[in-house]
């Protein structure tokens, strides 16, 4: 009987191969991570993409407003109240908690 593919098996064998291929995973990952084993903070490696991973802070806000108009739109056509009202709250909420969270990101890339 045929071993069924697992899918999850697959993709962290691609990720490990594309991470680690032919290299020593200890020094991979302590460049990825920019500490190393005893804890001190790496200088960049400028063969690493630094910004590759993150997206602009537009992009970011747009996409939490966007997430948030059709909730609301879908709460305002069934006319409830307490639902629109809550979800004025969490988003207000929610783009502070983004606002500070992408302050931090860009200054930790400006480090």
């Amino acid at each position: 009987m045929p071993i069924p593919y697992n899918p999850r098996r697959l993709a962290l064998g691609a990720a490990r191969k594309f991470i680690f291929d032919g290299r020593d995973p200890e020094t991979m990952l302590e460049r990825l991570s920019g500490i190393d084993k005893h804890g001190n903070i790496l200088p960049p490696d400028p063969n690493l993409p630094e910004t590759a991973m993150s997206r602009p802070r537009e992009r970011i806000l747009q996409n939490l407003d966007e997430m948030y108009s059709e909730a609301f739109d879908r709460a305002k056509e069934s006319g409830e109240k307490n639902q629109m009202s809550a979800l004025d709250f969490a988003y207000r909420r929610e783009q502070l908690y983004f606002e500070i969270l992408l302050d931090v990101r860009d200054a930790l890339e400006r480090r």
